[in-house]
């Protein structure tokens, strides 16, 4: 019985591997690249063989993964055999005895070459230490300028672990959506993969807030006849008139993502409710003279403006100039005769694919070189080569460096002889000189943007004229990394400041020992220690670069502090800071250490496969509440083990929980609560409306009597009959602090209620 199971469980896998290989091929050719069926097949059946009898995660049959790696870089990116046998092929050097020499031998060195790229970046792009995950990043990104299909290929192969990410631990799938929306979806975003992009977004979004995601997508369809009234009503005389102008066109509907509504929500503190372009019209024509493919987008934008009056500041021409990652459209915003705003995108047959598959929409490869209309990328590129040469000694800030590239809006900037630079939104004029030169950068004293002169600090805008102004006297200063916006500005000042340090350093030596020999003692660690002291130093090197950079003169005093003897026998004290759990400072030194030793215990033996409990007796003597995002019961939130072995709670949302979800997966706790409303909670409220008498009673009514809420601190501030207010105060839960701000939306004077981390 068991044996005839086994072998109808066999039919059905075979059927299902077939019938996704015939996908594929279908898939194929239906597009427009060679027909090389024959080098796919083989591809597929050698893979198939090498992953024989492994199964993933979910119970399928392994091969069903390159499977679906490969119908998404055919069908979704747009990518020819070569990728698609890439693609087929990429866990078979990690997961089974074959090498990459093999794969060479069988299907050429092309192949071989990206699947080597994907296997040094497999696993994931971060290891399970900071310094191995900035070299795994920078082994990602060096093979990236090396041959841009493997980032397409290992794109396409996260956006399938995200669609099968169900079948992972909890804990697990807040470490890769966390790497998800770190590193995958803005470098989707940079490649122009605008709907992978999405997804990535979308699905990460679902597996770290479940709740808030299934509420979004409720709402969304509930208010979807609305929207789908306001969409015909305003395509109707657009669709008339772009008939008149004899145009082959579709016209489509475009939502905003569960996810870009979720962030507008956080980052504006509004509502659902309150979001008001959550509608968007796509108009996609082809062109009647391709050669006037420009001109007739303007034509239409044009006749546009007939039927509807536009928004004077939103016109974003990307026609003209394209962004870095190729995208071509022009956006424009018109008022419905319903009095709402509503964005329209104008973009023909071409510009659209562009859109959707990025540069594999136009990335030829022959003999190995790239099309003319890669010019943009190559500048990308080549940016990150530049930042690979001399990458940030933390690996954090090293990641931070790169996205700061990844996430950047465009902006264009022309030299005083009128070329055009692509630059970063809210760049400076410090961020353009070292765009042009590193000398120019490091001697910049100030600049002419459209002939007036101007600090480095100043921001710049698009269609600025930028002009620097050198010096030789000038030197790069530490404060220069607070206005640097671009990773191209903060790595080289960066560089030259720890260059300069360094300098300061050697001469500081020098000196300190010339200073010693002519006072008969020797360079010890006991001498830096208290020299370190006496000038109030944290530091050996910061004590070294002082006195070489001339900021501290060494003298009579600084020989009286070193021949002081030391009062305490066990030398010098260091001085610790401890973590305090909120709401329990008060605790004496002796039950603190306790406290601590008492953590480390419990984060040492926990069972990471299980989810954390946070119950009132835990949550009181286990785990420590982050102070980045004060989390209370209610809120979406995991555990992360520190390097102290303590567990730290942050929100799934909290920024800082970002950058460990991306760094430090394998730290990285399932939680969620189980309190009865015993314990009291820190939070903090911000409120805006209009100032009248009575208001700040009337609040304070609310919170203090009627919910019999302890305010903990309040602070009001009023500007031409505008007030803005924060209020620290206590609560149980989310459903107490949510009850408080439906009741003060009730007052008629208060426009906005929302919860702030800080």
């Amino acid at each position: 019985m068991d044996e005839l199971q086994n072998r109808t469980s066999e039919q059905e896998d075979e059927k299902m591997i077939n019938d996704a290989f015939q996908k594929l091929l279908d898939s194929y050719l239906a597009s427009k690249h060679r027909k090389k069926v024959e080098i796919i097949t083989k591809a597929f059946n050698f893979a198939k063989q090498a992953h024989k009898g492994v199964r993933r995660r979910s119970g399928e049959p392994y091969i069903m993964h390159p499977l679906a790696v490969a119908q998404i870089v055919c069908q979704e990116i747009g990518l020819g055999s070569t990728s698609i046998c890439s693609a087929l092929l990429h866990d078979v050097v990690e997961d089974t005895d074959y090498t990459v020499e093999d794969i060479s031998n069988i299907f050429g060195p092309k192949i071989a070459q990206i699947v080597d790229g994907l296997t040094k970046i497999s696993g994931g792009i971060f290891g399970d230490r900071a310094s191995s995950q900035a070299e795994n990043f920078k082994k990602l990104l060096l093979t990236m300028s090396e041959d841009i299909r493997v980032i397409l290929i290992k794109i396409a192969d996260r956006l399938h672990n995200m669609r099968t990410l169900g079948s992972m631990l909890p804990s697990k799938q807040y470490k890769i959506a966390g790497e998800t929306l770190y590193i995958y979806a803005p470098l989707a975003n940079r490649l122009g993969l605008n709907k992978i992009k999405s997804e990535l977004e979308d699905l990460s979004f679902k597996y770290e807030h479940p709740d808030t995601y299934k509420e979004l997508v409720e709402k969304l369809q509930a208010t979807q006849l609305e929207r789908s009234s306001v969409f015909e009503d305003f395509i109707t005389p657009i669709k008339k008139r772009l008939d008149e102008m004899g145009f082959k066109y579709r016209i489509e509907e475009r939502v905003k993502t569960p996810y870009s509504i979720w962030n507008k929500m956080q980052t504006k503190h509004v509502s659902f409710e309150e979001i008001y372009d959550i509608l968007a019209v796509r108009i996609i024509f082809t062109p009647i003279i391709p050669e006037e493919e420009l001109n007739e987008c303007f034509d239409i934008y044009v006749s546009m403006c007939r039927i509807y009056k536009s928004h004077p500041d939103r016109l974003r021409d990307w026609i003209s100039h394209p962004k870095a990652n190729g995208y071509q459209a022009l956006h424009t915003t018109l008022m419905s005769h319903h009095g709402e705003w509503i964005e329209v995108q104008i973009r023909s047959e071409r510009m659209n694919d562009v859109a959707e598959h990025g540069f594999a929409a136009h990335w030829k490869y022959k003999d190995g070189g790239g099309s003319e209309d890669d010019g943009e990328l190559d500048k990308w590129l080549y940016t990150i080569k530049e930042i690979l040469d001399d990458p940030q000694p933390d690996a954090m800030d090293f990641l931070d460096t790169i996205k700061l590239n990844l996430f950047a809006s465009e902006i264009f900037v022309f030299t005083p002889k009128g070329e055009l630079r692509t630059m970063p939104q809210n760049c400076t004029a410090l961020d353009f000189a070292f765009t042009i030169h590193t000398f120019l950068g490091s001697h910049c004293i100030g600049a002419k943007v459209n002939h007036k002169l101007v600090p480095l600090s100043h921001p710049l805008q698009s269609g600025d004229q930028v002009e620097i102004i050198t010096s030789k006297s000038q030197h790069v200063t530490p404060e220069w990394l607070n206005f640097a916006t671009t990773a191209k500005a903060k790595t080289k000042i960066m560089a030259i400041l720890r260059k300069e340090q360094r300098m300061a350093q050697k001469a500081g030596e020098e000196l300190l020992t010339e200073f010693l020999n002519a006072a008969d003692m020797e360079l010890s660690t006991l001498v830096i220690e208290k020299l370190c002291k006496f000038h109030d130093l944290p530091s050996k090197e910061q004590l070294l670069a002082a006195i070489g950079g001339k900021k501290i003169i060494l003298g009579e005093d600084d020989l009286n502090a070193l021949r002081e003897k030391t009062n305490n026998a066990n030398g010098w004290k260091k001085y610790l800071s401890f973590p305090f759990p909120t709401g329990r400072t008060n605790k004496n030194k002796k039950e603190l250490q306790e406290n601590e030793k008492k953590k480390k215990v419990n984060a040492k033996d926990i069972d990471r496969k299980k989810t954390l409990e946070l119950t009132e007796e835990s949550i009181q003597d286990s785990y420590i509440m982050a102070d980045c995002c004060h989390p209370i019961p209610g809120d979406n939130v995991l555990g992360f083990i520190d390097d102290n072995d303590h567990i730290v709670i942050h929100k799934r949302q909290c920024p800082v929980a970002a950058r460990l979800k991306s760094s430090y997966g394998h730290r990285i706790l399932a939680a969620k609560w189980k309190t009865h409303k015993t314990l009291f909670f820190p939070v903090n409220l911000y409120l805006e409306g209009i100032d009248g008498v009575g208001v700040l009673n009337a609040i304070t009514e609310i919170i203090s009597r009627q919910m019999n809420v302890n305010i903990q601190r309040l602070s009001f501030e009023t500007n031409d009959g505008i007030f803005e207010g924060k209020i620290h105060l206590y609560v149980h839960d989310v459903e107490d602090l949510n009850t408080i701000c439906k009741n003060l939306k009730k007052i008629d004077q208060i426009k906005n209620v929302s919860r702030i981390d800080q």
